[in-house]
């Protein structure tokens, strides 16, 4: 008897690690699971609405990036996809496409041989680049589904109904925004806590719950870019001149010096057009008042004057120094050139197929992003990756092009297509300094955008359904 209590006591012990355990993690995964049935059933219940709030939803889940939920989320939107598209061809349904979209499936397809590469190169990587090399290809993956999921609101939803539900995305990164500029630091949730001034130490550089300012930045400047195209639609103007205004106020605190010349970019292709005196006087004087705005800061300040010690505008100082000086001057421009040198110097090892997707991190010293999609193709890509990425950026602007002097197009149409390439634009600058590529929720809502503007927005049925 006394034998066999003592063999109970183990498993009494695992018992009880077994519920504790279980009742750590339940609140979280089971709330998952159960949201996850929730949404199935509302999924096929009520389409139209479950998918805009998919949408809205996506720039709230950043902060829990710890807990997985963003590649979680990704991957759940992945299964919906697939299985409405299986439930609509097997009902002999129409599934909607277009070019563009079967153009993207086969890059996407493309960008699949830099995950085989990673295992079959001869170049000795850690364990990890293989694992990250697969979530990249999977983040990829889930920009194509979202493009599909949005192509199958065609004739449910008027184009202009979807581009207007998506400002709500704004409310939860305005607010925590908002929050991390009034609340003391030591009353903001750990998800809340924003970027600190190298300075001060203060919390001064606002992330919103995008995670980064710069991640941040870019986000801003869609909305900044929708905006403006809902002022030049809307009959009463006021109120999308205040929230062109309060963007912009929130763009300038994330505090990134890369955001200004997308900004500048943005403005510049947006007026080109119609270029005018007032136009361009009043593209200047708001490009001059966020360069102030920005410049007023102590901070500001510290990141313009560390443009005077690069070779940029210190004729002075050459590459080589610069990128000498990068080891202790802590600026961090010299430092993207100590870094892309190092990459440029790992690309020679392998400059045709490069070492593989989400690689360029593990090849310097530094353990860190590349700091310029462009390199990063480079490396990851060879050659082959480069010249297919800038084949993929301008197959991007061709599209727009073409939609904008489409006949059938209408003037909201075509003015949000202009729109969407003064947004490219400046991303493809920024591109130049900063990991643009990676910023998921950017390309989250940018292709939803992409596949509404296809369309064909004078349809009857759609205009019927509008609600304009």
């Amino acid at each position: 008897m006394l034998t066999s209590q003592r063999s109970l006591i183990p498993k009494i012990g695992l018992a009880g690690v077994g519920i504790g355990l279980l009742t750590a993690i339940m609140p979280v995964y089971l709330g998952l699971m159960v949201g996850a049935i929730a949404v199935v059933f509302l999924f096929f219940a009520s389409f139209e609405q479950t998918v805009l709030g998919l949408l809205i939803l996506r720039s709230a889940l950043d902060p829990f990036s710890a807990r997985q939920i963003p590649p979680l989320f990704a991957i759940g939107v992945d299964v919906l996809t697939l299985l409405y598209v299986a439930v609509t061809l097997l009902t002999g349904r129409i599934v909607r496409t277009d070019k563009f979209w079967w153009f993207f499936t086969g890059w996407v397809a493309l960008q699949g041989l830099g995950v085989i590469l990673i295992p079959l190169g001869e170049q000795e990587l850690n364990a990890g680049a293989f694992l990250d090399s697969i979530r990249e290809w999977v983040r990829l993956f889930s920009w194509l589904m979202v493009y599909l999921l949005v192509m199958q609101l065609q004739d449910r939803l008027h184009p202009q109904k979807i581009i207007s539900a998506l400002f709500f995305a704004l409310i939860l990164p305005l607010t925590a925004a908002t929050m991390q500029m009034l609340v003391p630091v030591s009353m903001l949730p750990g998800v809340l806590q924003a970027t600190k001034d190298p300075i001060s130490g203060e919390i001064s550089r606002i992330n919103g719950t995008l995670g980064l300012a710069n991640t941040f930045a870019t986000f801003l400047l869609l909305f900044i870019g929708l905006t403006y195209w809902k002022l030049n639609q809307s009959q009463q103007r006021w109120p999308w001149l205040i929230l062109l205004v309060v963007l912009g106020f929130f763009y300038v605190s994330t505090k990134t010096l890369f955001s200004l010349i997308m900004l500048g970019i943005l403005i510049l292709v947006l007026i080109a057009p119609r270029l005018s005196l007032i136009n361009l006087i009043g593209g200047v004087i708001l490009f001059v008042v966020v360069i102030g705005l920005f410049g007023s800061t102590e901070f500001g300040q510290q990141r313009l004057a560390s443009l005077t010690q690069t070779p940029l505008l210190n004729p002075d100082l050459d590459i080589s120094r610069a990128i000498l000086l990068s080891h202790g001057d802590g600026n961090s421009f010299n430092w993207r050139l100590a870094q892309w040198s190092l990459l440029i110097q790992a690309w020679e090892q392998s400059p045709i197929l490069g070492y593989g997707l989400a690689t360029s991190r593990y090849l310097t010293i530094y353990n860190n992003y590349a700091h310029n999609d462009y390199v990063r193709a480079l490396v990851e890509g060879g050659i082959f990756g480069l010249l297919a990425f800038l084949f993929f950026l301008g197959i991007e602007a061709a599209h727009l092009i073409q939609l904008v002097r489409r006949t059938s197009s209408t003037k909201a149409q075509q003015d949000l297509c202009r729109v969407l390439l003064a947004i490219l634009a400046a991303a493809a600058v920024g591109m130049i300094t900063e990991n643009i590529w990676s910023h998921t929720t950017f390309f989250f809502y940018w292709w939803t955008l992409f596949a509404v503007a296809t369309w064909n927005w004078d349809r009857p049925n759609l205009n019927l359904r509008s609600g304009e």
